[in-house]
């Protein structure tokens, strides 16, 4: 692995290569980057009129979504011919005895259920419990407060207004809080830095705003009752008191911390890019997909991506210690290191 003098010498060596370059070539070059420039502006306007798709489109899939919460709330009931799915072929691939185990399990639970449940009970609280990205979210205490979740939707900003997509989280009246939505907007950025414009590789989530949760009174989740005995210096007399402390909660994603001007430390760094891929994840995947991952297709799919990227990361790990062995067979007697790597 090189010392820091050794990459900072190299870095350098590649740029000296481009002032070395006679006059007349690098005016050639220098012309290069304004059309590279140029073409991420024309990109940034293409992910512009992204935007405008997906905002046109999203109205066209909304009546969609609609449907899909009045099912999950039991507001209607889907009609026979709604209800037709071709699952024959799915059938065949099992086993005899495991159609009949399912078919087993499938008339206990008819009779189980003689008083018909209304809608789908507990549809987004089971998403929330399979996807480990929200499951990692999720604590024991807000599991009641999601029983009441029906619905979770997407909207995005609305022509001239700076890039933005808002997740609105739709609750029945339950006893825990007033509100009958809770949202969370995310801002987006698409132009290039000013300061490295050939950064830039579409649009970016620079900011993001919670709402404010109208708690009942001893039912906010997101903090614990802590009580303390003090005792006084002077008459020795013992008192108790308490005070709210904060506590893991889901429902902290809608109370984002927010980076300082002066800059951001490692853990906020990492926790706000957290939350921006939560949120682009509820965006992207969660809410078109949303009864796949109910029922647990959607996630086959995502496990088979990670397989791939796991299999990937581990041939750059061996890569990188067969790098490390080769470095090890340095003899220092032969081949003194590089002037650049002595320390003083």
């Amino acid at each position: 692995m090189l010392c820091k003098t050794a990459l900072s010498v190299f870095w350098v060596s590649r740029t000296l290569n481009f002032h070395l370059l006679p006059k007349t070539v690098k005016r050639r070059v220098y012309a290069l980057k304004r059309l590279q420039l140029q073409s991420a502006n024309i990109e940034a306007k293409f992910y512009e009129e992204v935007h405008e798709l997906e905002r046109k489109y999203a109205g066209l899939y909304q009546p969609n979504f609609d449907k899909r919460r009045d099912i999950v709330a039991g507001a209607v009931e889907p009609t026979d011919e709604e209800c037709e799915w071709q699952s024959d072929r799915e059938e065949e691939e099992l086993a005899e005895d495991l159609q009949k185990k399912a078919a087993l399990e499938e008339k206990q639970a008819d009779s189980a259920g003689a008083d018909d449940p209304r809608g789908v009970p507990e549809f987004w609280l089971t998403i929330f419990k399979r996807v480990d990205m929200l499951a990692e979210m999720l604590q024991e205490h807000d599991e009641p407060i999601l029983k009441h979740l029906q619905d979770i939707t997407v909207k995005f900003s609305e022509p001239g207004q700076p890039m933005s997509f808002t997740l609105e989280f739709y609750f029945e009246p339950n006893s825990y809080f007033s509100n009958t939505v809770l949202t969370k907007v995310y801002k987006m950025k698409s132009e290039p830095d000013a300061e490295d414009p050939f950064s830039f590789e579409g649009p970016e989530i620079i900011d993001c705003e919670g709402c404010k949760i109208d708690w009942h009174k001893g039912k906010d989740v997101t903090v614990r009752i802590v009580k303390k005995k003090q005792k006084h210096k002077g008459r020795g007399t013992v008192r108790t008191v308490t005070k709210e402390v904060p506590q893991e909660s889901f429902f902290n994603f809608f109370n984002p911390e927010k980076a300082s001007p002066d800059g951001m430390d490692v853990d906020l760094d990492f926790t706000l890019t957290t939350d921006f891929e939560i949120g682009h994840f509820f965006r992207e995947r969660v809410i078109p997909r949303a009864v796949l991952y109910f029922t647990g297709e959607a996630l086959e799919d995502d496990e088979s991506y990670e397989e791939e990227d796991l299999e990937e990361g581990e041939e750059e790990d061996l890569d990188d210690e067969g790098e490390e062995e080769d470095e090890g067979d340095f003899d220092p007697t032969k081949d003194p290191p590089p002037a650049e790597c002595k320390q003083q």
